[in-house]
């Protein structure tokens, strides 16, 4: 009896613990106007993301500034535009019908994502972007590029031009070596998350003390192996570019390190997938696809019932 009744106390004791853990978090991420939303690339591993935020979508979550980087510039442009569905319809069912990945595509258009489907077709077609949705928004978007010639990170945005708009989100999640060099306001640019995977001290930079970041890799997750430097055959006229891309595997893992922190601090909370991902980067299994969607799904409406 004795052990029952001190099992019921530890058990008493442990469910206030979760009940004051679960007052702090609500307390702390109340979305306000210094709260920032960062969304993260890994190309397919993107579906992630679009699960997430359209589940946002349900609930009317909303977040006065997102800084997005690659696929979590395309997923963030739908969400923005309040568009639920659409980055699903992008990732999966279209992947479904045309097949837009392939080597094909490297040989015949400079990518391997077909460009002309992604950039043109969905946006003016097939499922046509709400640009006057998007562009009334009070929400400050920004996508992060890489120009191809400092090397640097730039943060772009975009309230008026539809086409500028779709060359940003296309630079922004423009692979290098698979991708062609993307001109925007006449400078060449390629995937931001050359320089800038996870862009939480942008948005801390610009005033957002608190900040929710969807991730596309569980939680510990490190890159292996070790970089390299690029030989001058690729990209000899951006030695910049050569030497960010030269150091992109310890800059990803040093950006993961910064987030852990960051959330053991209490300062930003993390949306990730809780098992390793069988999803690749540049992966065409829909039924992968369907079941990284539907975990990104459910993680937000988890994070919304907190």
């Amino acid at each position: 009896m004795l052990k029952k009744k001190g099992f019921i106390l530890r058990f008493s004791q442990f469910e206030l613990t979760l009940q004051r853990i679960k007052s702090l978090f609500c307390r702390m991420m109340k979305i306000d106007d210094k709260t920032g939303l960062v969304l993260e690339g890994g190309g397919m591993r993107g579906v992630f993301t679009s699960g997430v935020l359209d589940a946002f979508m349900k609930h009317g979550v909303e977040f006065p500034y997102i800084v997005a980087v690659s696929a979590g510039a395309c997923n963030g442009m739908s969400y923005v535009s309040r568009q639920p569905g659409r980055a699903r319809y992008s990732n999966i069912d279209m992947m479904e019908k045309y097949d837009y990945i392939s080597l094909r595509n490297l040989l015949t258009k400079g990518c391997i994502f077909d460009p002309d489907l992604l950039y043109d077709r969905l946006p003016n077609e097939l499922f046509p972007f709400d640009f006057d949705t998007f562009f009334h928004s009070p929400t400050i978007y920004e996508m992060v590029v890489t120009n191809c010639r400092t090397g640097q990170a730039e943060y772009l945005s975009e309230r008026h031009d539809p086409q500028r708009a779709l060359d940003i989100v296309q630079a922004s999640s423009s692979l290098p070596y698979v991708s062609k060099i993307v001109m925007v306001d006449g400078k060449p640019m390629l995937d931001g998350g050359i320089v800038d995977s996870i862009p939480v001290e942008r948005a801390i930079s610009q005033g957002y003390e608190r900040n929710v970041v969807i991730l596309t890799r569980n939680k510990g997750y490190r890159k292996t192996g070790h970089d390299r430097k690029i030989p001058h055959f690729f990209y000899r006229d951006y030695p910049r570019l050569r030497v960010m891309l030269s150091h992109r595997l310890e800059s990803y893992n040093r950006q993961l390190e910064l987030v852990e922190q960051l959330e053991r601090e209490g300062k930003i909370v993390c949306i990730r997938p809780e098992r390793p991902l069988e999803v690749d980067r540049i992966e065409k299994d829909v039924q992968k696809l369907e079941r990284l969607y539907e975990e990104g799904f459910q993680m937000g409406e988890r994070f919304i019932a907190l």
